[in-house]
C-alpha cells in the first residue's frame, strides 16, 4: 500500500477501491502468487514470441520485412527483460529464469494444446506452435498482436504500481507490432493469408482463457483483472473482423 493508507483497512477492500501496491514488502502472499503468475506468463510469452520471430527473419521477402521481423524480435526480448526486472524485486533469479526453457522449442504443427500450459512453462499456448513461412508469420503476428492490444487494456491497469508503469511503457511498442503485421498482411498472397489466418485464429483465441473463469473473481478483488475473459475475447473478435475486412480478407 501507499504510505498514506490506513493500517486498519483490509487489503482486499483497499484494492477493490482502486488501491495500488508499490513495493514487495506491502504484498500479501496470495496476491504475490497471482502477481508472479501473471508476470511469468507475460515474460515467457514474450521470450517465446521473440524466439519465434527470430526464426522468421529469413522468411522475409524483402529488406523492409526483415527489418520489421528483426524489430519485433528485439523489442519482445526487451519487454521480457523489463518485466523480469520487476520479478527480480521479488527475489527471482533473472539469469536462471531466462535460461530455464528452450524458448524456440515448438510442438507439432497439428498438436491441439487448447489453453494448456506446458510443464512449468507459462507462455500462452499459441507460442508453442511453429511458424512455417512468411505468410504464416505475418498472420500470427496480426492476430496475436491485436490480442495483445486487447489484453494490454487489462495489464496496464494492474494494482501493482511498478508493473503497471513498465507495461504502460511497453504498450505502444506492442501496438506498433500489430500495425507492422497489418502492413505486411496487405502484401501477402490472399489465399496464403486466408489459410494462415484460419490456422492461427483458434490458437490465438485460446489465449483468452475460459468463459466464467473461477479465478477471475479473485484477480478482480486484487485489482489484477477488471474485464472477464469472454468480454476480452469478444472485443478481439470484433477488432479482428474490422481489420481483416479493411484488407479484403
Amino acid at each position: 500500500m501507499t504510505d498514506s493508507t490506513s493500517d486498519t483497512m483490509n487489503i482486499e477492500d483497499y484494492l477493490a477501491q482502486g488501491g495500488v501496491l508499490t513495493a514487495p514488502g506491502n504484498v500479501p502472499a496470495r496476491y504475490r502468487g497471482e502477481l508472479m503468475r501473471m508476470m511469468s506468463s507475460f515474460v515467457d510469452s514474450e521470450l517465446a514470441a521473440s524466439a519465434g520471430f527470430a526464426g522468421s527473419i529469413n522468411f522475409a521477402p524483402g529488406i523492409k520485412e526483415r527489418i520489421a521481423a528483426s524489430r519485433i524480435t528485439l523489442e519482445k526480448a526487451d519487454h521480457a527483460e523489463r518485466v523480469l526486472g520487476v520479478m527480480e524485486s521479488f527475489g527471482t533469479d533473472a539469469k536462471r529464469y531466462q535460461a530455464q526453457h528452450d524458448w524456440a522449442a515448438r510442438v507439432d504443427r497439428d498438436a491441439d494444446l487448447g489453453a494448456a500450459r506446458q510443464a512449468g512453462d507459462m507462455r500462452l499456448s499459441v507460442f508453442h506452435y511453429p511458424i512455417t513461412g512468411w505468410a504464416d508469420a505475418v498472420a500470427m503476428n496480426v492476430l496475436q498482436g491485436i490480442a495483445t492490444g486487447v489484453q494490454m487494456t487489462e495489464l496496464t491497469r494492474v494494482s501493482y504500481g511498478p508493473l503497471a508503469e513498465v507495461l504502460r511503457e511497453i504498450a505502444p511498442r506492442e501496438a506498433r507490432h500489430a500495425e507492422l503485421g497489418l502492413e505486411g498482411l496487405g502484401r501477402v498472397d490472399r489465399d496464403e493469408a486466408r489459410a494462415a489466418l484460419a490456422y492461427w485464429h483458434p490458437r490465438v483465441a485460446a489465449g483468452f482463457g475460459v468463459a466464467g473463469s473461477a479465478r477471475f473473481d479473485t484477480l478482480r478483488r486484487f485489482g489484477l483483472r477488471h474485464t472477464p475473459n469472454e468480454q476480452l475475447l469478444a472485443r478481439w473478435e470484433s477488432l479482428v473482423a474490422e481489420h481483416l475486412a479493411a484488407l479484403g480478407l
